[in-house]
């Protein structure tokens, strides 16, 4: 059965058809969730609370073939709730292997902190884009915006990180 089945199944109310359709991208949504929430916990709850939202909503989707996209974009919407829930209870300090690999434990930090610092849409646009290895026409269309405004906003957040590290006196 193709994904565009098994959302026309699951919007009339085949459950297993849903589970499938979760299923099939569950370690991409764990990554995302984890990418904006820094915590195990907080991820799984993300993705739960993201499927029971998306099963209640699924008869909304229009267009079956964007199930994935819709589901990525619910699971989004909810993280950055929650950051803003947790903004003033804790600092984030959780740094992907992909922008830490060669760093020392000092250099991670000070990098996490300035991604932390970012303003969230350009936050966004760093954790979509190193952290999950999205294409641009991909995070784009996941965040409904403009290719080139995807492009502007990724160029502005690396600028405003390298002159975070040149005032410290470090080079990126």
């Amino acid at each position: 059965m193709s994904t565009e089945e098994k959302v026309r199944a699951a919007q009339i109310g085949d459950t297993e058809a849903f589970q499938q359709l979760v299923s099939a991208d569950k370690q991409r949504l764990y990554s995302i969730a984890y990418a904006y929430l820094k915590n195990e916990i907080d991820a799984l709850e993300a993705i739960q609370e993201t499927t029971c939202r998306a099963y209640l909503k699924l008869s909304k989707l229009k267009e079956p073939r964007y199930f994935h996209t819709w589901f990525i974009r619910i699971l989004i919407n909810y993280c950055i709730d929650e950051q803003k829930r947790k903004r003033n209870m804790l600092p984030l300090f959780h740094l992907p292997e992909p922008l830490a690999a060669d760093l020392a434990l000092d250099d991670k930090l000070s990098l996490q902190m300035a991604i932390d610092r970012l303003a969230p849409k350009l936050r966004h646009i760093i954790i979509l884009k190193y952290y999950e290895d999205l294409t641009l026409t991909e995070i784009a269309s996941l965040l409904e915006k403009p290719e080139g405004t995807v492009k502007t906003w990724l160029n502005k957040a690396l600028q405003q990180l390298r002159n975070t590290f040149r005032k410290e006196g470090e080079h990126v």
